[in-house]
């Protein structure tokens, strides 16, 4: 039975292996187990970790420490793959107000601390890990440690402390914080989704396919071609029924309109009304009248694109107009509807609609793949690149002036860049970055358990003597950093900004780096919404949360 033992109170690796998987299995069964109606989810892990690192459960430093920091890449990581399609495009609608919210709640989390300083006459360098803690922001913690060692040429242990002390109500304090406001704000899930999908479609870049009928004599005796040159609008001409024969045929960039002939065309919404303004009036004609009158026997199909070979290739190097007289009226991408313009790249996961003959569109379905199974393989090549180059840059020093020692990303947001920058733009050098929403998932929940697993044991050791020991208002002063802020802020995001709940959940978990928090948003809300947020402000709180760590310790010494 010394084999059990062992695994028990052993140090090799099959001991912390042992140890994380019981911490892990032993959370996940409490998920059950409600306050109020509410579930601490996964969190419960990082208790539970707690508990057996207080009992003299011990992991293996090295082994601790890769195990919390590959599951927070894994976690972090993601996470930018899921929101990276749409965070450009969520940045440009709305990432600067929060981002400065965001940098709102690191700023305004230094000035509590730096008052709980003044006020109680606490250390500064201990209030700086009870910073750490109450936002759990591991990389802060390192870094005001190296700060220190690099300017005495000493460790202090006291940051290390305050951290562990402050991180659990830390991580509760937030989710409290989102509690809170959701009573504070009577918010109704199903209300603030219903607003959410209205302020969606009404900024949504949709489609639009309408008929319009040509009434502008400039428009006569020319080319589609010159006309989409002429007006500069981006749309889809896909068919044309020309007004004195009758007939329908497949635009083409060579066809020539007419007096009276109907477009049947693909455009955004906001391009529908400046063309009905430079070609002429929109009539009632949907797609079933065009069916109706069709002469050339055309169909139209969708098709999904699963063959690698198009991956990243521009869809006018494809000549399917040219090839098999057949075009591409809209692409669908991550629920975003695209058009279809020759410059666009294509990726795999990609729905496009095609119009044609039906042995041209057999042909396009051969060449598009149309296998939804071949999406389901994973693609861990681009995955694994993608982790490599977030460790790099997470551990390129950036040296900003005036401060002594370079900062640091982290392999934290490294990682989370990287992602999001890969699955936008990793076509572009024929990456394969598509990965299904369930192995999404499955990376995420592996990453956060094992994250909360090492944290929790870690901070476990050691935990009721420091609390004891006058630790115990290191828990106040870290819970009154972690609420101020938040609920500062959230207010002002509700009340001044009109953010919906569920940004502002995703923003306050952002802004205090808490994976746990974000799973927490994750599960109330019920879309990504909270995920878009927090995957905007992550990138400029990390660097915030170092640099200011970093300050602080230069302010005390």
């Amino acid at each position: 039975m010394e084999w059990l033992v062992n695994l028990f109170s052993g140090s090799g690796v099959a001991h912390s292996v042992f140890i994380v998987a019981l911490v892990i299995a032993g959370g996940l069964c409490l998920n059950k187990i409600k306050f109020g109606g509410v579930s601490l989810g996964v969190t419960w892990i990082l208790f539970v970790g707690i508990l057996a690192g207080h009992l003299g459960f011990v992991l293996d430093p090295v082994t601790s420490h890769f195990v919390k920091e590959f599951g927070l890449i894994l976690f972090i990581y993601s996470i930018g793959l899921e929101v990276g399609p749409g965070f450009f495009s969520s940045f440009r609608k709305g990432g600067i107000t929060l981002n400065m919210l965001a940098a709102g709640i690191v700023l305004l989390g230094c000035c509590v601390t730096y008052a709980i300083h003044l006020i109680t006459g606490q250390d500064l360098i201990s209030m700086i890990g009870v910073l750490s803690g109450a936002v759990t922001n591991t990389p802060g913690m390192g870094a005001a440690q190296q700060t220190f060692y690099d300017m005495t040429g000493q460790t202090n242990t006291t940051i290390a402390q305050g951290y562990a002390v402050a991180y659990p109500l830390g991580v509760v304090g937030i989710i409290l914080c989102i509690i809170v406001l959701k009573h504070i704000f009577r918010v109704n899930f199903d209300n603030e989704r219903r607003i959410m999908m209205e302020r969606n479609k009404e900024n949504a870049e949709s489609l639009e396919a309408v008929t319009l009928e040509v009434h502008n004599d400039s428009v006569c005796g020319h080319t589609i071609r010159e006309i989409q040159e002429l007006f500069g609008r981006k749309c889809v001409i896909t068919r044309v029924l020309h007004e004195q024969t009758h007939d329908i045929e497949l635009a083409e960039s060579n066809t020539k309109l007419g007096m009276g002939d109907k477009l049947f065309l693909v455009a955004n919404p906001l391009e529908v009304e400046a063309l009905t303004f430079l070609i002429g009036p929109r009539i009632d004609m949907n797609m079933a009248e065009w069916d109706a009158i069709e002469a050339n026997n055309l169909t139209a199909e969708r098709f999904v694109i699963t063959n690698p070979a198009i991956n990243g290739k521009r869809l006018g190097d494809l000549k399917l107009r040219q090839t098999f007289n057949v075009p591409i009226s809209r692409i669908s991408r991550a629920g975003v509807d695209l058009i279809a313009e020759p410059h666009l790249l294509l990726q795999l996961g990609d729905r496009v609609v095609v119009v044609g003959k039906p042995k041209s569109i057999e042909k396009i379905s051969r060449l598009m793949g149309n296998s939804v199974k071949r999406l389901e393989e994973p693609n861990l090549a681009a995955i694994f690149l993608g982790i490599a180059l977030g460790v790099v840059l997470g551990s390129l020093p950036i040296f900003i002036p005036n401060v002594p020692v370079p900062v640091k990303l982290g392999l934290a947001g490294g990682p989370l860049i990287v992602s999001i920058l890969i699955s936008k733009f990793g076509p572009q050098f024929k990456l394969v970055t598509y990965t299904t929403s369930s192995a999404n998932k499955m990376i995420r929940q592996i990453g956060i358990t094992l994250f909360l697993a090492a944290v929790g044991i870690g901070a476990g050791d050691g935990f009721i003597d420091t609390i004891i020991g006058g630790g115990y208002w290191w828990i106040l002063y870290g819970f009154l950093i972690t609420i101020i802020p938040c609920l500062t802020i959230g207010i002002v995001a509700r009340k001044a900004c009109k953010l919906s709940y569920f940004t502002i959940a995703g923003l306050i978990s952002g802004a205090m780096t808490d994976p746990p928090a974000l799973a927490y948003s994750n599960e109330i809300c019920g879309n990504n919404q909270a995920s878009v947020a927090y995957s905007t402000v992550y990138p400029l709180t990390m660097f915030l949360r170092v640099i200011t760590a970093q300050i602080l310790v230069l302010m005390a010494l």
